[in-house]
């Protein structure tokens, strides 16, 4: 099955960040990408990042969320909440730090510290594919006009 560029439009908008942070406001701004491997006039192939124009499963995304801090004092302790699509399977971070939920951001934890009810009331490990949210607590300080990027990788199911 194939998604059409505004049915990804529509998966970029619900990936979109949150952000939580008391009294100093931060500017966050998301983009994705669709991974691609491009054969070169050589013989070579490279992976190249591009605007999805359409996506197919199995077709790996890359999502920055970029934020700069907009006011003219330091922000300090801020979090970075960003729901996944649900046409996309958890992929991991650029940074291996997140925090994450498999219950619609109700509970947070480390994915391995993380257990899903079965239908029968027994319990398993999470598992990527249960993943619904991420969060990165980004306690170090964020001086007026200082920028950053979060990444996160998706798989489209």
């Amino acid at each position: 099955m194939k998604y059409i560029i505004q049915a990804f439009t529509a998966i970029a908008i619900l990936a979109s960040a949150s952000m939580s942070l008391a009294a100093t406001p931060l500017q966050l701004s998301s983009d994705v990408f669709v991974e691609r491997i491009v054969a070169r006039g050589d013989g070579t192939k490279t992976v190249v990042l591009e605007k999805p124009k359409m996506v197919t499963p199995g077709d790996n995304l890359v999502f920055v969320v970029k934020y700069k801090n907009i006011s003219a004092t330091t922000a300090n302790n801020f979090v970075v909440t960003n729901p996944l699509p649900a046409a996309v399977t958890f992929d991991g971070t650029s940074d291996g730090l997140e925090v994450v939920s498999i219950d619609g951001g109700k509970n947070w934890g480390f994915l391995g510290n993380l257990r899903v009810a079965n239908s029968d009331g027994a319990t398993r490990a999470a598992q990527r594919s249960d993943v619904t949210h991420i969060k990165w607590n980004l306690n170090q300080p964020l001086t007026a006009g200082a920028e950053g990027k979060l990444i996160f990788r998706g798989v489209v199911k």
